[in-house]
């Protein structure tokens, strides 16, 4: 069965430095019409930071939205049509210090699908060297270290909210104890 859906007509109703929003006429599969709310996204990446002693590097920010300080791993926004991977050692550099020596893909997250287009680029980085932080001028975090197997508590816990780093932490401690971890 096809359930593929075709855009019709696209009206914008805001545009801003992150977001655009628009509403969609959308064909449906069966010939009607429905409204689709859309916000577009140019995409963001994350980065699992892990230390030589499996800690994970994590930023503590206020984030607007929820009026909390909210602990997140390392990530930020792309700018439409950036490297991903590229953007990703940028923020990590930028925000904590740490610049790695290895890097492995942890794939991609759609973090709301059902009207958002953004996706997310996640990343793995090991043997970490550390500098100074070079954060924007509207920027105010804190840098922790959590060790690998707390912050995978604190996710099944509900300590951690942000969906990208639960997964970022699920899939860095899959990686690093696999299955043979006796919790």
């Amino acid at each position: 069965m096809d359930m593929t859906e075709k855009p019709v007509k696209q009206e914008y109703k805001y545009k801003g430095k992150i977001v655009n929003l628009r509403v969609d006429d959308a064909l449906l599969p069966d010939g009607s019409t429905a409204k689709r709310e859309v916000v577009e996204h140019p995409g963001g990446v994350c980065i699992a930071a892990l230390t030589d002693k499996n800690e994970l590097l994590f930023v503590e920010q206020f984030r607007y939205p929820y009026f909390e300080i909210v602990p997140e791993l390392p990530a930020g926004k792309l700018e439409y049509g950036e490297d991903p991977f590229e953007a990703g050692k940028r923020e990590l550099r930028e925000e904590t210090g740490a610049v790695a020596d290895e890097y492995e893909e942890l794939g991609k997250l759609y973090p709301t699908p059902g009207y958002c287009g953004e996706i997310i680029h996640m990343y793995l980085a090991r043997s970490l060297h550390f500098g100074s932080q070079e954060l924007d001028e509207d920027e105010f975090l804190e840098v922790k270290r959590i060790p690998l197997k707390e912050a995978f508590k604190m996710v099944m816990n509900n300590e951690i909210r942000d969906s990208k780093t639960q997964v970022g932490i699920v899939k860095t401690y899959y990686r690093v104890y696999g299955e043979k971890d006796e919790q």
